[in-house]
């Protein structure tokens, strides 16, 4: 299930990325018509800051803003930097694999193979959407 967190920060880059302004957009605008906990949102915004998605300005024109163009910022990234891994197992992960712990063999395990499918699956929906194609209104 995804988190709020992750539902909420593609809320704010949705709204970021069609802002029609070139000025940063406030974090209270955002919460105010996202409907998100403004505190909350704050958290979110300088976790997507910290990994490169957003810049930020301080002041009082201050605010956020893309730090790409929203077409080159792929869901992949963003999936990642909120959610955590993709995989719903360690096993299966391309960045956090883990041997499972209860897995004597993970060729004959059917988990396995399943989670892969399901891994693969959810890879090429978040490899080929962007944060444009979620902006389009």
């Amino acid at each position: 299930m995804l988190s709020k967190k992750t539902k909420y920060g593609l809320k704010a880059l949705t709204y970021i990325a069609r802002s029609e302004s070139d000025e940063p957009v406030r974090v209270g605008e955002i919460a105010e018509h996202e409907k998100i906990p403004q505190k909350f949102l704050e958290g979110i915004l300088l976790t997507l800051r910290k990994s490169g998605v957003l810049g930020s300005k301080k002041g009082k024109y201050g605010g956020y803003y893309l730090r790409q163009d929203a077409s080159e910022i792929k869901m992949t990234d963003v999936m990642r930097v909120l959610e955590g891994p993709i995989a719903m197992v360690p096993c299966v992960s391309l960045n956090y694999y883990e041997k499972c712990d209860d897995c004597p063999d993970e060729h004959t395990c059917s988990v396995h193979k399943l989670m892969i499918e399901v891994r693969d699956s959810t890879l090429k929906v978040f490899r080929n959407k962007t944060l444009a194609d979620l902006s389009v209104t």
